[in-house]
């Protein structure tokens, strides 16, 4: 996986055939006289993460945060265990994404898998997916989601335990309590963190059987080939890219990745 030493150059590259490419996922309608006409109407931006809806989509599986009308949106696939994950979440393009989100510009789809856990012994990362599932039922899935990955353990130490996982809901407010506790300490949602893991592993097609790898990004249904993930950790650029689909939305599908 690329990491922050190629980030710039690759993505320059990547903002520059955005600009120059023509074609989207996302259309702007036509106006009376087949001139584009404007899709998004701004709305007060959310005072804060606290306060952008999040819901469970019709797939059973995907978790998505923020405004249902934003123009652009974003998919996740992550693994709560993976130090690279971790990464991209505090010091790379999430904090940009997340802010983009709050300002309704965007919405982010996550979809939450658990793979480590297999490969690296241990059972942190399906008890992790399990309470950021229940930490939604109580609208509280991007809070928690961003206190596991700034307190992420080293990837080899199976450290998201139930204790662990009780402890730092405690720092979110109003999400302990006797539901949320029990749907940790009894994984109340092992069936989510199985269908979430396959449909991880589905999204790495016949290539990637496994997956396609952590932490992978879409964007308005054009995925980040791994050889250009660089531009995931690096904020100022990403947030750039998300601006750039956002305001010519014409411009980003057709890029011959």
């Amino acid at each position: 996986m690329m990491r922050r030493g190629f980030a710039a150059a690759v993505a320059v590259a990547v903002v520059g055939m955005s600009v120059a490419g023509c074609g989207s996922g996302y259309r702007p309608s036509k106006g009376e006289h087949g001139a584009p006409a404007a899709t998004f109407t701004a709305h007060p931006a959310y005072a804060g993460l606290s306060e952008v809806p999040e819901r469970l989509e019709a797939d059973g599986t995907t978790v998505t945060v923020g405004d249902p009308d934003a123009p652009v949106t974003v998919r996740l696939y992550e693994d709560p265990r993976c130090p690279v994950c971790e990464e991209f979440e505090t010091e790379g393009g999430a904090p940009q994404l997340r802010e983009a989100t709050i300002r309704r510009e965007t919405r982010v789809q996550y979809t939450l898998a658990s793979f480590l856990d297999d490969r690296l012994g241990g059972s942190g990362s399906k008890k992790a997916v399990n309470a950021l599932r229940a930490a939604l039922d109580a609208g509280k899935f991007a809070e928690y989601h961003d206190l596991l990955y700034a307190n992420q353990p080293e990837e080899s130490v199976d450290g998201f335990t139930d204790a662990r996982l009780l402890a730092l809901a405690g720092q979110v407010d109003g999400l302990r309590g006797p539901e949320f506790d029990s749907a940790v300490r009894t994984m109340k949602y092992r069936s989510f963190v199985t269908a979430a893991e396959k449909r991880y592993q589905k999204a790495g097609g016949e290539k990637d059987p496994r997956g396609p790898g952590t932490p992978t990004a879409e964007i308005e249904g054009v995925r980040i080939p791994a050889q250009y993930n660089g531009l995931l950790f690096d904020g100022k650029v990403f947030g750039k890219l998300l601006s750039d689909i956002r305001t010519r939305p014409r411009q980003w599908q057709d890029i011959p990745f």
